[in-house]
């Protein structure tokens, strides 16, 4: 089993910057991708940023391109997120999630999940 931990968020200005982190633990053998996914009240949850576990190449949405770095450090066992010139449609509840699959864009491929930490980008 695949345990994933998120570092608090918080409020934070537009224009502002923030690093979540995300704590690995548990039977991690097989997984190929870690991803972070956002959730905005009344909205889907979608994808943020994904990285490969070997090799780290890195995949973001649109949205979040040239702002937002996802990075993992193995020995460590922790995902990070550092955010960058945040808006305030950047608010949202941040999930840390894991899978053994290549397809990273669509949650459902997803077997593990962290609670996840909320984010608020005030203008």
């Amino acid at each position: 089993q695949v345990r994933l931990a998120e570092s608090r968020g918080g409020p934070v200005p537009a224009g502002g910057s923030l690093r979540l982190s995300c704590a690995v633990s548990g039977d991690t053998f097989g997984i190929y991708t870690m991803s972070w996914f956002r959730q905005a009240p009344g909205k889907e949850r979608e994808f943020a940023a994904a990285i490969r576990t070997i090799g780290l190449n890195t995949y973001y949405a649109d949205s979040v391109k040239g702002r937002f770095t996802i990075s993992l450090d193995n020995t460590k066992k922790t995902l990070y997120l550092q955010m960058n010139s945040l808006k305030a449609e950047d608010t949202a509840r941040y999930y840390c999630a894991a899978t053994r699959s290549s397809d990273y864009f669509f949650s459902s491929q997803y077997e593990h999940w962290g609670q996840g930490t909320q984010i608020t980008v005030s203008s």
